[in-house]
């Protein structure tokens, strides 16, 4: 396999990203094509966001959100959160989310998170333990979610 890059996301990663986050929540509805463009120039124009991607000859096989939260606490280092980490099945079991996961937090430490949230799924054990491996605590706080109503 060809050298992984990992670095942030451009606007050129569109249609990479929406084959990505289509496999991750499928039952969410597509994009209209412009309004993708418009959340996505949104997203990467956001400050306190960080879109990383993994590249594999140029094109993104994984990709995870970190959000900078600010805070109070703590001496107002803020909170990272991580989202929406997803690798395209062929890319699965590669190390490739590991590694990405790793550039992550080498972010959130180079801009001063005092810690790193990270939410998933409740059903994915063998993504779990990769959390783990990196460092990640399942056992310390609990996550609660709420759609919206509409």
């Amino acid at each position: 396999m060809a050298s992984i890059e990992f670095g942030f996301a451009t606007v050129s990663d569109l249609d990479d990203l929406l084959a990505l986050y289509a496999v991750l929540r499928p039952q969410y509805p597509a994009y209209a094509r412009g309004e993708a463009e418009k959340a996505l120039a949104s997203l990467l124009g956001q400050p306190h966001l960080r879109l990383i991607v993994a590249r594999l000859d140029e094109r993104v096989v994984a990709t995870c959100r970190l959000a900078l939260l600010a805070n109070i606490g703590r001496a107002s280092r803020p909170i990272g959160l991580l989202e929406y980490v997803v690798t395209a099945g062929q890319f699965q079991r590669k190390g490739i989310g590991q590694q990405m996961l790793a550039f992550a937090l080498d972010v959130a430490w180079h801009l001063d998170c005092c810690k790193v949230v990270l939410l998933s799924g409740t059903q994915r054990d063998l993504t779990h333990m990769l959390y783990e491996e990196l460092g990640f605590r399942g056992d310390r706080e609990h996550g609660f979610i709420i759609d919206a109503p509409f």
